[in-house]
């Protein structure tokens, strides 16, 4: 292969870097070139078939292939990030796994976006905490398999086994005969060889590893504290326009008029006008655009349209009016059966001790600090997008949908989101930046405000349980019922983040247990909020059981580990199951590290509380102290997780930290009002994030094993609420069972 064409090979890997060259539709012949031998060094491709099948390597034109390995000539090597990068890490901790297997030296790597392709990649998004669970297998083998071929390349070179080289450092070496070749060396001859059977490839055990484990600075680091452009706010692209979009602050609403003439007449304001939408909350929903020269005069004219909403089909919900009603459903007991075994009222009939209590927790804003916002350039019978999204595939097939394209005319760039905890797994702001492209003609920038963002959110739903326990003689817990009320949606069950498994912690401990629903109207977008479900189920679950342990007269670590019996899965088989011996394991930790048991001065206790999330085991321990005007002081919250091995302890320890600090804001002062079908909170004057000087000491702690990693983005959260209220408790006697803190009088 002559200079020229690897170097024509070169700019075609670049411009998939770029996101220039759509891998979708590359030729055979492009790919066979990306693909194959180069001048410049080692390209490995990929595909996944489905979740059980191997991974298969480019060898003809039986298959599509991905990149996540390149190793060039001038000793960089460039790996390939597929999912999202939204704040979690996994920017970071998926190119390491690679590098783990590569035996790449970390000062050598170069971490790129991957372009979004999911026929290629396999599954491109960031929720669930899945990223790095689903990936595992993939990148690892991704790995393995360039060093096998460099190994190979290497051993042919010196006339030895295979078997008797060995890599570190980004080199392979010959003890035996004390030769060395480093990656870059050998890129053009590991080119030449056949791609290993990726079944057969020995994967390291996590007592070889080098690199995982270690803490590793986050890649972009340097260029977000720098302010260098990677975010979705960022995006700039030639002869751009910038929008601003006004929907009805009740959800539902539509326009029927409002003073465009007025607004196309304001300085810098380009044209105005209805989009019609199509009604999907997720997609496109009736409003205003509005096009202009900047930003600034784009939203100062959006804040002097008058409209007049046609509200005929409009939500009229009311918060306060739910806290009515749900007290009035539980009074009343009654309720759709979700589970019922054994013989709950014979059990407490013959209690030696019953227990009640009622919990309500509030609607929540994602309030993520970037605003939602989209550039799209709609032309041709063709967009291209670039957004900061959980779900960019997705997103682009909504797209389609609303412009009336193939999916494949849709191109995304997956740019980083200044933050998400579930919000941009919806795609709204995409459809409307589409949308308002194609009628403009022009490229353009949508950027929502934070009321915006904060009016027309898929919130967290509050919820409420009605709890009763029964204890016997043995001062055990005999029996356990949960009256749960929710919210139904259009389909006629729980809305999005508002259900309960009927197997919902403890129930599947106990031979004697009932779960009830009551689902009240509502038609107010919700969605996924981190940790959905048990970002509320935890606070009222696991603060039952520490009142239930101080009626039974029991200490509450030595209480909730008698609930889980033996160590056991509780799904054979389903390695993401809860593990009751890792769950101990987590609790008996917490304790340890916090000091549980030890004399506590007067206004100051340790509370408690354990929850199994998104695969990941955790135990939380909080010291609080309360004076006499119940102010706050976090004086340590301790953190005890089990997720398997960890790749990235810098980035696991951040997580944890701020899984608990997110807690913390949530759980001292954060609710959404709705009155009328209107957000009544719309900015951070009335929605109080915590602030930088209250956030606590966090000690973490994990539990490593070896088994398949799982996510963190999540699971550090639901155990803190209710550690805190229950250390609360013990400092104050003052028990917490309707959030926020604040109103109850509550301060940090």
């Amino acid at each position: 292969m002559n200079q020229t064409t690897a170097q024509d090979i070169i700019n075609e890997m670049e411009n998939i870097s770029a996101g220039v060259l759509d891998l979708r539709v590359v030729d055979r012949r492009t790919f066979l070139k990306l693909t194959g031998i180069t001048g410049t060094g080692l390209v490995l491709g990929y595909t996944i078939r489905d979740a059980a099948s191997p991974v298969y390597a480019a060898a003809d034109n039986q298959f599509t292939a991905n990149e996540f390995v390149r190793v060039a000539t001038d000793g960089k090597i460039y790996l390939y990030s597929k999912n999202p990068e939204v704040g979690q890490g996994i920017k970071t901790a998926v190119p390491m796994v690679i590098a783990e297997e590569l035996d790449a030296d970390w000062a050598d790597v170069i971490v790129e976006q991957a372009p979004i392709n999911e026929e290629l990649y396999g599954r491109q998004s960031a929720g669930g905490s899945r990223s790095l669970t689903t990936a595992w297998d993939q990148v690892r083998k991704a790995g393995a398999s360039a060093r096998a071929m460099l190994i190979s390349a290497a051993a042919k070179e010196w006339g030895v086994p295979a078997s008797e080289c060995r890599t570190e450092a980004s080199s392979v070496f010959h003890d035996a005969s004390n030769r060395r070749a480093g990656y870059a060396s050998l890129a053009m001859k590991a080119a030449e060889e056949p791609v290993p059977d990726l079944d057969s490839l020995p994967l390291k055990k996590r007592s070889e590893y080098k690199l995982l484990g270690k803490r590793i600075t986050g890649v972009d680091n340097r260029k977000i504290v720098t302010g260098q452009p990677l975010f979705g706010i960022d995006a700039v692209v030639p002869g751009m326009r910038y929008a601003s979009y006004l929907k009805c602050p009740a959800a539902g609403g539509s326009v029927r008029s409002a003073n465009l003439d007025e607004i196309k007449a304001l300085p810098g304001v380009e044209d105005a006008f209805v989009i019609e939408g199509n009604n999907e909350p997720t997609e496109l929903m009736p409003g205003i655009a509005i096009i202009a020269n900047s930003t600034w005069a784009a939203i100062s004219a959006k804040d002097k349209l008058k409209v007049d909403w046609d509200e005929t089909h409009a939500t009229r919900a009311s918060w306060s009016d739910a806290q009515k009603n749900a007290k009035d459903a539980a009074s009343k007991g009654q309720g759709e059966m979700l589970h019922d075994i054994g013989n709950v009222d014979e059990k407490f009939a013959e209690a030696e001790k019953s227990f009640e209590a009622y919990y309500e927790y509030p609607f929540l804003s994602h309030a993520p600090l970037e605003p939602q916002n989209t550039t799209a350039w709609v032309h041709d019978g063709k967009a291209e997008i670039w957004s900061p999204t959980q779900r960019p595939a997705q997103g682009a097939a909504s797209v389609a949908g609303i412009l009336g394209i193939d999916e494949k005319d849709v191109e995304v760039h997956q740019l980083r989101v200044g933050g998400g905890f579930g919000r941009r797994l919806m795609n709204d702001y995409m459809c409307e930046a589409a949308a308002i492209s194609e009628r403009a003609g022009v490229p353009v920038k949508l950027q929502w405000t934070r009321e915006d963002d904060m009016a027309h959110d898929f919130y967290r739903v509050g919820g409420f349980h009605a709890l009763k326990g029964a204890i016997d003689k043995e001062g055990k817990l005999s029996a356990w019922q949960d009256h749960f009320i929710t919210f139904m949606g259009p389909n006629k069950k729980p809305v999005s983040g508002g259900d309960m498994r009927a197997s919902e912690f403890p129930v599947d401990f106990f031979p004697n247990t009932r779960v009830t629903q009551t689902m009240l109207p509502l038609r107010v977008p919700t969605g996924p909020w981190r940790s959905p479900r048990s970002c509320g189920i935890a606070f009222a679950v696991q603060s039952f059981i520490s009142e239930l342990a101080l009626e039974a007269g029991r200490d509450h670590v030595e209480f909730l580990l008698e609930m889980l019996g033996e160590p056991r899965w509780l799904e054979e088989g389903n390695i993401d199951a809860m593990n009751t011996g890792r769950a101990a394991r987590v609790i008996k930790l917490a304790a340890e590290k916090a000091g549980w048991g030890k004399s506590m001065e007067k206004g100051r206790g340790l509370g408690l509380a354990f929850h199994f999330s998104h695969a990941g085991h955790f135990a939380e321990v909080a010291d609080i102290s309360v004076d006499d005007n119940k102010k706050l002081t976090i004086n340590k919250i301790t953190v005890a997780g089990d997720v398997g091995p960890i790749i990235n302890l810098s980035g696991a320890e951040n997580q944890c930290q701020g899984a608990v600090i997110d807690a913390l804001s949530t759980t001292l002062g954060l609710q959404v009002s709705i009155e009328n079908g209107r957000i009544q909170e719309t900015n951070f004057h009335q929605y109080p994030i915590l602030r930088m000087d209250k956030a606590p000491d966090v000690a973490v702690h994990f539990i490593e094993s070896d088994a398949r990693p799982t996510g963190l983005g999540e699971p550090a959260l639901p155990p803190a609420a209710p550690a805190i209220c229950n250390a609360i408790y013990a400092a104050s006697g003052i028990r917490v069972r309707e959030l926020p803190l604040t109103r109850h009088g509550f301060s940090v």
